[in-house]
């Protein structure tokens, strides 16, 4: 896992450092403006020059000295900018500095590296009458509004730095310094104003976000995800984050999805696959399928008896049972060694399958000592569960809810309202929020999917799964993929793991499977992807 951060978080690890006198602000502020110059040259080696040396040339094509224009803040990440504007100019660039503030309202460090930069060159105001166009710009840095943003930008800065790119940055790599400007770090929200037009990140869209110590909570959610480019994390010599903070937490590969060598099928579970009639039973057929190539031992598929000989033309590995009703799903959870269940794909949505959902959640339950039975509950489940207030309160801590923004949003309509409403201040309500409240509210593990896939258990925890950039996965926008997840994590409770372990693995293994197999995937290809990425995991 690895930690993604909140602002206030961040700050309070920046301030733990200077407290303790192993640093100062001005030393933090030096070395973020050193790793963004580093940065800028690992993601351009084009721009670095000097080959075969360490140094850096700021020279263009032509052997005149490569041109930067910094934006600079009101903030501390504008002093970020005075920062990297000054090792620019020593390295040979000929850099023109922009401030949107007074300069004696800067953050005491901040204004320290302004005074600096008045030393070798002008800062400019940002403002429309300012703007000078002159020989094309290789690179513009972003160092607006950082973590701190709390308010929507003044539209007269948007319209400035918009003229500045009509003039002369259109071409120019841009890189944005902890955050594009503009959004809200620990939502990944645009905060608006009053007034309707492109917002900052509109106009600017990095290609690069260099950021400090930790990701932020909103590079993975949301426009933060579709606007920063690709991210970078600087090192910037601060300690780990105190262990008593909450954060949340983005999952990476676990080699704990191995077999071991003296196991047999019922020692890695037995995940039982509801399915719906006789022609709708394609989605529990790839869940059955992802349970099975996930690892579970033994999959069942339960389904009406006119059913039976539709699965029985497409399904080897997997079992059959007849579940006619509610009455014998009870005599089938008889058996013991079923101890993961998976309600919804392709189910159907009525009066019988509400009843099969109650006694999904009542099995195991105070009976014979036995725990309560894992339970994925997806599609046509979530919609039973809606519309039930006692089946929504029969929800326990072993279930996992997989809800796309439609279902959740019938799940938690008022949970939902509030993430919808325009973000207008922050820190802004975000999908990490909603969440956690929707985890806390249900009493189990929520998988709230989307390209920001987010997770969290009913005690707080969270995971963020976002797939950006280089993990982009568009292909899983295809029917019949979430058939699959919903799959994957039953078959991961079958095989013992917890419910929100399950989800985050799941989830993982879901965006790894469609970025393995490429273009033309159709759902039926994910669970078949899983042995390469189980191969590239080393299991």
């Amino acid at each position: 896992m690895t930690e993604v951060l909140t602002s206030a978080q961040m700050r309070a690890v920046e301030a733990a450092a200077i407290a303790s006198g192993t640093v100062t602000g001005l030393e933090l502020m030096e070395r973020a403006g050193r790793g963004v110059v580093e940065a800028v040259f690992d993601e351009w080696p084009e721009l670095r020059g000097g080959a075969g040396t360490d140094e850096y040339w700021g020279q263009d094509e032509n052997h005149g000295p490569r041109r930067a224009v910094v934006l600079c803040g009101p903030g501390n990440n504008g002093g970020d900018g005075f920062v990297v504007a000054r090792l620019l100019h020593g390295l040979g660039w000929e850099v023109e500095v922009y401030l949107y503030g007074d300069p004696a309202k800067l953050p005491p460090d901040a204004r320290v590296n302004y005074v600096r930069w008045c030393g070798i060159g002008e800062v400019r105001a940002l403002e429309l009458d300012a703007v000078s166009a002159g020989r094309p710009v290789a690179l513009c840095v972003d160092a607006l509004f950082g973590t701190g943003l709390a308010r929507a930008v003044a539209t007269s800065v948007v319209a400035a730095v918009k003229a500045l790119f009509n003039a002369f940055l259109g071409d120019s790599k841009v890189v944005s310094v902890d955050l594009p400007s503009g959004l809200c770090a620990d939502s990944g929200r645009v905060l608006a104003g009053e007034t309707a037009g492109p917002g900052l990140g509109e106009v600017l869209r990095p290609d690069l976000t260099v950021s400090f110590h930790r990701a932020k909570v909103g590079h993975c959610l949301s426009e933060g995800l579709r606007q920063r480019g690709r991210l970078r994390v600087v090192d910037i010599g601060l300690d780990a984050l105190p262990s008593t903070t909450e954060t949340a937490t983005v999952p990476t590969p676990t080699n704990a999805v191995g077999k071991a060598t003296d196991a047999h099928k019922y020692s890695h579970g037995h995940a039982l696959i509801l399915s719906g009639p006789a022609g709708r039973g394609g989605a529990a057929r790839l869940a059955a399928r992802g349970a099975l190539r996930i690892g579970a031992g033994v999959v069942t598929v339960g389904c009406a008896a006119d059913a039976l000989a539709e699965h029985a033309s497409r399904l080897d590995a997997v079992m059959l049972r007849e579940v006619v009703d509610a009455r014998a799903l009870a005599a089938v959870l008889e058996d013991g060694r079923i101890n993961a269940l998976c309600l919804g794909p392709g189910m159907g949505a009525g009066a019988r399958e509400a009843a099969l959902v109650g006694v999904a959640l009542r099995a195991g339950v105070a009976r014979r000592g036995e725990p309560r039975r894992a339970l994925v509950l997806d599609a046509d489940a979530l919609t039973l569960i809606a519309r039930d207030a006692a089946l929504f309160g029969a929800l326990h801590d072993r279930c996992v809810l997989t809800p796309h923004a439609g279902e959740f949003a019938r799940l938690f309509p008022d949970i939902a309202a509030r993430l919808a409403a325009p973000a207008t201040t922050g820190p802004a309500y975000s999908k990490v929020d909603a969440t956690r409240d929707a985890a806390a509210r249900a009493g189990c593990t929520v998988l709230f999917k989307g390209p920001d896939t987010v997770i969290a258990g009913p005690d707080g925890r969270c995971a963020v799964n976002s797939a950006p950039y280089d993990r982009t996965a568009p292909w899983l926008a295809t029917a019949g993929s979430g058939d699959v997840l919903a799959g994957f994590i039953s078959g991961l409770l079958a095989r013992g793991f917890a419910p929100f372990d399950a989800a985050c693995t799941g989830a993982w293994l879901h965006v790894e499977c469609a970025r393995s197999f490429g273009p033309g995937l159709i759902a039926e290809d994910l669970p078949e992807a899983l042995p390469k990425v189980f191969r590239a995991l080393g299991v």
